[in-house]
């Protein structure tokens, strides 16, 4: 039984597949491709975390102007992959949906393909996911506030709630946690409408890398925050949030234990020797302290 109960909606940002190609000298069609394992890790977790709802931002209305070999690559990469996939999701009980906007460039295969996934597994209830392909934020609220206009939706008839039924997939709640990988800090046009009150993780770790322990890594960081959705802060903070925490931005400002272990020799044992020398000194200082600290009289 999952251990995030409140954790309703979890999107995940697929960021980092063509880095982590070239850091091996191979073409960046090779990122997307060995990108599958950490799809599967994350569905496999949500499934086990009883998260009802997990989007992937796999393709933005933006990435069109990236060179044709790589846009090839991808809608190739994720037509076989959704082609392998959608039965064995569909006996897990995982509801597919597809978000985003039609488009002729997009190859008839890949398009049947969502359409089939949607109607085989439209009845499962165990958890819904959306992949976000040809999918931009902006564009969404655009065609949403002219559908309203097009109905002649009186302007004081207009609320949040009626707009919000006019973007796709309206039964869709908004996104609790969003989880961008590879350490960029952007949102890149996702969502942006149920991504108003959204908590954010930014681990390091490029996509093709990313898996279960990453996942749960970041649904603990959900679990520490306190969600005030503009109001103050509760009496009664989350149990987790009661350890110690480090100061704001210093965990993010250190390397990754991969970065040390990989570093050259000479500079491992340099960078050891500052750490030890840190250490002394910093013994140094408290013995001082405790030193000059005046003698309690009994």
């Amino acid at each position: 039984m999952g251990t995030h109960a409140a954790t309703q909606h979890v999107a995940c940002i697929m960021d980092g597949n063509g880095r982590w190609a070239q850091q091996r000298g191979l073409p960046r069609a090779l990122g997307h491709k060995a990108a599958e394992k950490a799809i599967d890790a994350v569905i496999k977790t949500a499934l086990e975390e009883e998260i009802p709802w997990l989007t992937l931002f796999a393709f933005s209305t933006e990435n069109w102007s990236r060179p044709e070999e790589e846009i090839s690559s991808i809608m190739d990469v994720c037509y076989q992959y959704l082609r392998n996939k959608v039965h064995e999701w569909h006996r897990a009980g995982v509801r597919f949906r597809s978000l985003g906007e039609t488009s002729p460039k997009i190859p008839d295969g890949l398009r049947q393909e969502f359409q089939y996934a949607q109607q085989l597994t439209q009845d499962n209830d165990k958890m819904t996911l959306t992949v976000a392909f040809n999918h931009g934020g902006r564009s969404e609220i655009v065609r949403a506030a002219r559908t309203l206009i097009e109905k002649q939706v009186p302007p004081e008839e207009v609320t949040e709630e009626r707009f919000a039924e006019h973007l796709p997939s309206p039964d869709m709640p908004n996104v609790d946690l969003v989880i961008r990988t590879s350490g960029e800090h952007r949102l890149s046009n996702f969502a942006l409408w149920r991504c108003a009150y959204a908590e954010f993780a930014f681990p390091e770790v490029l996509w093709p890398d990313f898996r279960a322990e990453h996942f749960r890594q970041a649904l603990d960081l959900y679990a520490q925050r306190e969600r005030r959705f503009g109001g103050v802060a509760g009496s009664i903070p989350h149990p987790r949030s009661l350890q110690p925490q480090p100061p704001a931005g210093l965990v993010a400002s250190l390397p990754s234990l991969s970065n040390v272990l990989s570093l050259p020799g000479g500079i491992a044992t340099r960078l050891g020797g500052h750490l030890l020398t840190g250490l002394y000194d910093t013994a140094r200082y408290a013995k001082s302290q405790l030193d000059t600290r005046p003698t309690a009289r009994l």
